[in-house]
């Protein structure tokens, strides 16, 4: 599925507009699907007919107030009962003007939820806060019959939030059209006092939650918090990104009406996806009567030390359930110990270990070399440790491997220390680093990353000409020219292990002839559903990265019965 940054939405609008489609055209559309919305919640939901439904648009002063509008002049006149709240002022823009002013004003009831110059004055002079305002006590001096003006503002202010929250109690639907997708920076405590009333309502947010960045999918305080978000045209990119994600409830994708010789104009742009079942169509590769491992690829894993013996033995179990013909594991003694007892379909090459029982190098090079030549796909880091010797292994792996290289875990680690091992790599490779290792790499903390998500993973993608997996909730893959988000996965994967169960699937996907970045987004989105139904089995409280490999044979059976129905 095609998802778009916020920039690259309003380009396909302006595209659009060119070749016949007018704005104008564009809001009344999303009108009417936000109408057609709240019409089939109201009558198929909550089981209310029109007349018994309370719609409260909480309107903002652009294009988003205007889609309110619109759908409110389709509301009306199927004898639902509205209320305008318009938040920071009356509309601005040109066309929420013209929506506005269709409108009979005698047959909705309007609200101001701004304040006057005066009031913001008299609270100032007062010291009150917004939503606690409360009349002045008259000194026990004043005459009684002295008129105070302060006390009448305040009186009024009073008046007029006691509107706005019983309107917003009583509705049975709750609109958000405040800010749009190129909303950036802080909500004003006027605008998340409004946001933060009380309400049974149904919440909906018109094309992204007032509060979120569209872009990054990082909020503000104080965010509208959406059961649904009606979004035209295309998920934007920041709402696949978590927080905002969470923020946004359902999201469902409204038809516009943009016509799709608009997205030529997109032609060079880096291009977004939402990993779905239709995008895997080439995975798992077809299985003929007489296949053979051969077929299927090797995945050598160079893998664990004394210390870390489960790394190895979850990124080789994630390779084997996945359906890889084959899988060599290049390890210590006491590693290959263990991982023999708990995946003794694999093979092993037992590698000399330091004092400390991590791999070294020297003595390595000649049985690593002579693996490498057999394999289809390598996967190297998963609890190696970081030590000189483990480095110089990723760097003559990165260096000396025929087939693609993933670098997980202390591999990651290893590049952080020697950035060379990417900059003389004569292969292709596949990161796949979590927050904190994606910070090691940049330099920089891990607040900055979690802020920047899909910007850190395409930036660091184009540097080194490779594909990053930058895990973590709403999981990026990013290449050269490519940028895909997985929705599949929970929190129950937090846990050591998850990532080294992803490094042997994704290891898997390529070694089947799954290509690159396409392998990356198979193992992505595999991993994430096996966990969604381990998850769905045990909770995710209860569930272990094990699981996680147990239920891939659940994963593979959902995703060959979808694609045999043909859905996605």
């Amino acid at each position: 599925m095609q998802i778009v940054t916020p920039k690259q939405m309003g380009r396909i609008e302006e595209r659009s507009e060119k070749i016949g489609v007018s704005k104008r055209q564009l809001m009344e559309n999303a009108g009417g699907k936000l109408a057609e919305l709240i019409d089939g919640y109201c009558r198929n939901e909550a089981k209310l007919s029109p007349e018994e439904c309370s719609v409260v648009f909480l309107a903002g002063t652009g294009n988003n107030g205007g889609d309110c509008f619109a759908a409110a002049d389709i509301l009306l006149y199927k004898g639902y009962r509205l209320t305008i709240i318009h938040i920071g002022g009356l509309p601005k823009t040109p066309l929420a003007q013209e929506m506005m002013s269709r409108l009979p004003r005698e047959r909705i009831t309007f609200i101001e939820g701004f304040r006057s110059g005066n009031v913001e004055a008299a609270i100032e002079a007062a010291e009150l806060d917004y939503m606690t305002i409360q009349p002045r006590k008259p000194d026990i001096s004043d005459d009684k019959h002295e008129h105070n003006p302060l006390d009448d503002i305040l009186n009024a202010e009073k008046k007029r939030m006691g509107l706005i929250k019983g309107a917003v109690v009583g509705a049975q639907v709750l609109v958000d059209g405040v800010f749009g997708t190129g909303f950036h920076g802080s909500l004003d405590k006027d605008i998340i006092g409004i946001f933060g009333i009380g309400t049974a309502a149904y919440r909906v947010a018109v094309d992204v939650p007032s509060g979120g960045n569209s872009a990054s999918g990082t909020v503000s305080a104080g965010i509208f918090k959406a059961d649904e978000t009606l979004t035209f045209g295309f998920i934007k990119s920041g709402m696949s990104q978590f927080p905002l994600k969470k923020y946004c409830g359902k999201i469902t994708i409204a038809d516009i009406g943009i016509p799709d010789e608009a997205l030529k104009i997109l032609e060079g742009d880096r291009k977004y996806f939402r990993i779905e079942r239709n995008f895997l169509a080439a995975y798992p590769p077809k299985r003929e009567r007489d296949s053979h491992k051969g077929n299927f690829g090797t995945v050598l894993v160079i893998a664990g030390s004394s210390s870390m013996r489960g790394a190895a033995a979850f990124a080789a179990l994630g390779a084997l359930r996945s359906g890889v013909g084959l899988v060599r594991v290049a390890s210590v003694e006491k590693c290959i110990d263990t991982v023999s007892v708990l995946a003794p379909e694999a093979t092993f090459i037992e590698l000399d270990s330091d004092d400390y029982g991590f791999m070294l190098y020297d003595s390595s090079c000649e049985p690593i070399a002579e693996a490498v030549k057999k394999a289809t796909a390598v996967v190297i880091g998963c609890g190696m440790g970081v030590t000189p010797d483990t480095i110089e292994l990723t760097k003559f792996v990165t260096q000396n491997a025929p087939c693609p290289v993933i670098i997980d875990a202390d591999g990651i680690n290893c590049i952080a220390k020697d950035i060379d091992i990417l900059m003389k790599k004569r292969t292709d490779v596949i990161i796949t680093p979590h927050t904190g290792e994606m910070a090691r790499l940049l330099n920089c903390d891990t607040q900055m990353i979690s802020e920047n998500r899909l910007l850190a993973a395409e930036k660091y993608a184009e540097q080194y000409g490779i594909t990053v997996v930058l895990k973590g909730g709403g999981t990026v893959v990013a290449d050269n020219c490519y940028t895909a988000a997985n929705h599949t996965g929970n929190a129950g994967m937090s846990v050591g292990g998850s990532g080294d169960v992803l490094a042997g699937i994704i290891g898997s996907a390529v070694a089947q002839g799954c290509g690159i970045f396409d392998g990356a987004c198979a193992g992505v989105y595999m991993h994430g559903l096996a966990g969604d139904i381990a998850a769905q089995k045990l909770s995710m409280e209860a569930m272990l990265p094990r699981d996680i490999i147990g239920n891939l044979p659940d994963a593979f059976g959902i995703l060959k019965e979808k694609k045999k129905n043909m859905t996605v």
